[in-house]
């Protein structure tokens, strides 16, 4: 059966990730724990298997994950707006403690995974699910036969995880969405996405330390 193999993964971490801050559509760059988890990933992939193509969120903390990874894999890499993380509107920069604190109604409508609602400015979980699932599926009937990595968002991924399990939009999350971990998709025109595997993080343990990252 023709099929496209995705490893889909999250950028490395930014100050905001650590500040629990809504990041959204602002380009939050990579701290320095961001770019030392950019660089173990990229010396994992480039030793485990081939890949024919790199996507990436144009915001810089997932394209510059990316681009570790395509320096050392040689594989072409394309940035695209379409793997965005959600937009949040006027929550981008806030915390969600500051807009419970400020907008109870908003935090209880963002809280409770209401499909259907919109942050002032922002994007629904159901206009968001639409961009994220057609945008993958096109990058993947692009590339039936290959290996492709997309390098994007904790929101997307969620977005993927929901679509290729049958989830909902508000079934309680149990997965991790691990800066840099590796998630594993299959994609067939039949039957869509379907989950190989999820937040394979080996390569930022301790035993991956050699002499140029102790």
């Amino acid at each position: 059966m023709d099929s496209t193999r995705i490893l889909a993964i999250r950028h490395g971490e930014t100050a905001w990730n650590v500040s629990a801050r809504i990041q959204g559509h602002l380009d939050v760059g990579l701290n320095d724990a961001g770019r030392e988890q950019a660089r173990r990933l990229a010396r994992a992939l480039a030793g485990r298997e081939p890949i024919d193509r790199l996507y990436s969120s144009d915001l810089s903390r997932a394209l510059d994950t990316a681009r570790a990874v395509a320096e050392s894999t040689g594989a072409p890499l394309t940035a695209t707006t379409a793997l965005r993380e959600r937009h949040f509107g006027a929550l981008q920069g806030r915390t969600f403690a500051d807009v419970a604190a400020s907008a109870p109604e908003v935090a209880e409508a963002w809280r409770r995974r209401q499909p259907d609602w919109t942050p002032p400015g922002g994007e629904s979980l159901l206009s968001f699910r639409e961009r994220i699932t057609q945008a993958v599926q096109g990058l993947a009937a692009e590339n039936i036969g290959k290996t492709i990595a997309l390098f994007t968002h904790g929101g997307v991924l969620d977005v993927l995880y929901r679509a290729a399990t049958g989830l909902g939009l508000q079934d309680a999350r149990t997965w991790q969405l691990g800066n840099t971990a590796v998630n594993r998709l299959l994609w067939t025109p039949d039957s869509g996405l379907s989950l190989i595997g999820w937040a394979d993080g080996t390569h930022l343990e301790d035993h991956a330390l050699d002499e140029s990252t102790a």
